[in-house]
C-alpha cells in the first residue's frame, strides 16, 4: 500500500489526533490490504504466495475484530458498518 493511500485510510479511522497503531486503524489497513490482495487474485489466480499472505491477513483482522468486540461492542458494530464487512 502506498504512503498516501495509508495516511488517508488512517486519518479517516483514527480516534484522536496522533493515533496511528490502535485496533481501529489497523483493522481499517488490514482491510484495505486486503482488498488490495484480491484484486490481485483476481488477475492471477495461481499465484499461491499471496493466496497464503493473504489469509494471514484476514486471520489478524479476525483477531482484531475479536479483540474490539470484546472491549468495545457499540465501537465493534459500528466499524463493521462503515467498513461493510459480515459479522
Amino acid at each position: 500500500m502506498k504512503r498516501a493511500k495509508k495516511k488517508t485510510v488512517i486519518d479517516s479511522f483514527k480516534t484522536h489526533i496522533k493515533d496511528t497503531g490502535s485496533p481501529q486503524v489497523q483493522i481499517a489497513i488490514l482491510s484495505e490490504r486486503i482488498k488490495e490482495l484480491s484484486k490481485h487474485l483476481e488477475t492471477h489466480p495461481k499465484d499461491h504466495h499471496s493466496r497464503r499472505g493473504l489469509l494471514g491477513i484476514v486471520g489478524r483482522r479476525r483477531k482484531l475484530l475479536n479483540y474490539l468486540k470484546n472491549v468495545d461492542k457499540e465501537t465493534y458494530d459500528a466499524y463493521v458498518d462503515k467498513l461493510k464487512l459480515e459479522k
